[in-house]
């Protein structure tokens, strides 16, 4: 029976592209359920948008010195690009930019504000006299009450995902000028949430959620059992949607009020372009309301939001909040800052037609229940062992052999062996299988358990050797084709949530478009006799190791790039006079003899020819240069340093080293044409 879904996805901030993160955290898996639920019949509206007032994008702007409207409008367009190229199946990409969203938003704060239920509390907030602005969100950075994280924000610790307000923090600074803030007196208006403890308590605790995911739930119990207290709606800031009642000149709503009011707005705007009535998808008990986020957001849309649609009184309630935990890059925590991320639209570029390739390895490694680590090497194993080795071997050999066999055309079967039946019984199971892991939102086990059809395929033809069989029983190789192609018409049906770009090839290749879900297991036939398919296609094709290298190579460049940029460069030392230089004796030196130390990790014990003498320097050099390597080099010697004895060898001199960009020990090197040794520098 037909039900009606409303699915939401994480407004991504327009500060910046769609990166692997987001995409393994929210969009795949929500894009995966949303297209289920489609091709088993159900009326579904998939919703997402761009969030655009939050505080990263004034500090964007302010550092790319353009307007905050300019910077959501470059990355609005590109973030929306990016997610069609990909192939996730929004129904509607809205902004919070937009007319609809501010009127909606602006709508639902002054329905709660006359019914009372905010408190109105003049407060002390934190305020950076220099810049004159009180310092919300992002602006203020300080060390966190829990985890003791040093870089957390005003809002939110993004070591350990503690929400908080920025009063909460220790040592706070201005984001902007990089003093220690003020407190400074201003109003706002908070929503209660002490007074819907309660009622989350029964509706969440003592009520059917316990089949959320654990994370979930116990994140949210959590926050209960500690208490709720009320929490700011409104902000002080120039960029937002301002606060439309009285005394609210000069603020905005806060963007975690705002946000997911964006779901509504954008569901408004799909309805009106459609002619459907809005108000069916979030105001109808019959509706089932999903929100698809990271574990970020978790106390947002099972505390606060859940609080804000109670208050308003004429709005459904989630029924699942799926959050998944965060996927890590190389070992490494993604970064948008440090540049550490697969940003789509360049994998787009990189991999072209390979969108489901990224599709597969974020879900097959998915973080449902715990952080999991994207590596490159990983990537390329699913594609080359999984999708190449297993489903595009099998559709391969089942193409080109009924091509050559039958010229493309579906043979008629024989008689069924008992493994035959079996087989088409097994295959008849698989949407079920799948269905129960979809639904209880377990991606990464229906993945598999479609690779396992496709295995199913590949054993079968393994087993029955119809290139053997056709020489010794052309009945029995009929047959053994005949059930081949019903598990490659299965396949081309039950990938599509996983690999839909695949599932059209496929369904190309096979001309069967007409199979829906429930066929797979009602239907005694997909495929039948006398069909003309076309000729085979590579579905996939092997990812060489040269372009994994690659990929490899540019997160080392990031890596190097950020760890010059953010290099605290030393301050300058005690001021000396002239007097004090001149007693410096710089001179043009060759190392004429180098050997290691023995017994230590540094040091290296040189000759070098100073022009005046041949002397004894040991240098802390050998963790970036072996002994040979530094024979015959010219080099910059402080001559008359007071001799030194350094593990029983006395050294004479100082070589002069600095660093590169990269971090790395050069020499200050005077190796030019027509120097000399012995020539003092001044």
């Amino acid at each position: 029976m037909s039900k009606r879904y409303t699915i939401t996805a994480a407004l991504p901030y327009t500060n910046g592209p769609i990166h692997i993160g987001h995409l393994a955290g929210v969009y795949v898996p929500s894009d995966i359920y949303a297209r289920y639920l489609r091709l088993t019949g159900n009326d579904v509206a998939f919703i997402c948008g761009s969030d655009e007032h939050g505080v990263p994008i004034t500090i964007k702007a302010k550092k790319e010195g353009v307007t905050p409207q300019d910077i959501v409008d470059k990355y609005h367009a590109i973030i929306k690009k990016s997610f069609e190229d990909f192939g996730i199946t929004f129904d509607n990409y809205s902004r919070t930019s937009a007319k609809i969203h501010h009127d909606t938003a602006q709508e639902f704060f002054k329905t709660l504000y006359n019914k009372n239920e905010f408190i109105e509390e003049v407060t002390e907030q934190l305020y950076d006299a220099e810049a004159n602005q009180f310092l919300a969100d992002r602006f203020i950075v300080g060390t966190c009450p829990k985890c003791g994280y040093e870089e957390s924000y005003g809002d939110q610790c993004e070591n350990c995902g503690t929400s908080h307000n920025a009063t909460d923090l220790i040592n706070p600074k201005s984001a902007i000028t990089g003093n220690v803030p003020t407190l400074k007196e201003t109003k706002h208006w908070f929503l209660p949430l002490n007074k819907h403890e309660d009622f989350l308590r029964e509706w969440i605790l003592k009520g059917h959620k316990k089949d959320w995911k654990p994370n979930v739930y116990g994140q949210v119990k959590s926050w209960v059992d500690d208490g709720l207290r009320p929490r700011a709606v409104t902000r002080d800031l120039g960029w937002g949607i301002p606060v439309p009642v009285e005394g609210g000149e000069g603020k905005v709503l806060y963007v975690w009020f705002d946000a997911p009011i964006g779901y509504i707005s954008a569901t408004k705007e799909w309805a009106a372009r459609e002619g459907k009535n809005w108000e069916d998808y979030w105001k109808d008990e019959k509706t089932k309301l999903v929100h698809f986020i990271g574990k970020d957001n978790i106390v947002f849309h099972c505390i606060i939001f859940p609080s804000m649609l109670k208050a308003e009184g004429s709005y459904i309630l989630p029924d699942n909040v799926p959050a998944n935990e965060f996927l890590n890059l190389e070992g490494k925590k993604l970064s948008t800052s440090k540049n550490w991320a697969v940003w789509l639209p360049d994998y787009l570029i990189d991999f072209p037609n390979q969108q489901d390739v990224l599709r597969y390895a974020l879900t097959a490694n998915a973080p449902e229940s715990k952080d999991n680590d994207f590596t490159w090497k990983d990537f390329q194993a699913r594609n080359n062992n999984e999708l190449v080795a297993i489903f595009g071997n099998f559709i391969n050999r089942v193409v080109v052999l009924t091509n050559k066999y039958y010229d493309g055309v579906v043979p008629s079967p024989s008689n069924y062996t008992a493994i035959d039946e079996e087989t088409l019984a097994t295959v008849k199971a698989y949407p079920a299988v799948i269905s129960s892991s979809i639904e209880r939102y377990r991606f990464r086990e229906a993945s598999q358990e479609l690779m396992n059809l496709a295995r199913l395929g590949n054993k079968y033809l393994a087993d029955e050797e119809p290139w053997k069989t056709i020489k010794t029983d052309e009945g029995r190789t009929k047959t053994v084709m005949f059930v081949a192609l019903q598990i490659a018409s299965a396949l081309a049906v039950l990938s599509e949530p996983f690999l839909p770009f695949t599932s059209v090839k496929l369904k190309g290749i096979l001309d069967s478009n007409d199979n829906v879900w429930e066929d797979i297991s009602t239907k005694e036939i997909l495929l039948s006799a006398s069909h003309q398919i076309g000729k085979g296609e590579l579905l996939f094709s092997k990812i060489e190791d040269a372009e994994i290298q690659k990929q490899l190579d540019k997160l080392e460049a990031s890596k190097k790039a950020n760890e010059a940029a953010n290099k605290v460069v030393e301050p300058q030392k005690e001021e000396i006079v002239f007097d004090d230089f001149t007693k410096l004796d710089i001179r043009v030196g060759t190392i004429l003899e180098a050997e290691k130390m023995p017994k230590t990790k540094k040091l290296l014990v040189l000759k070098v020819d100073t022009g005046i003498d041949t002397r004894t320097i040991v240098s802390g050099i050998a963790e970036s240069f072996k002994p040979e390597e530094v024979v015959g080099k010219r080099v910059t010697v402080l001559v008359n340093l007071a001799p030194r004895k350094l593990r029983g060898v006395e050294s004479q001199g100082m070589i002069l080293m600095t660093e590169d960009e990269g971090g790395n020990l050069v020499f200050v090197n005077p190796d030019i044409d027509g120097v000399s040794n012995g020539l003092k520098i001044s």
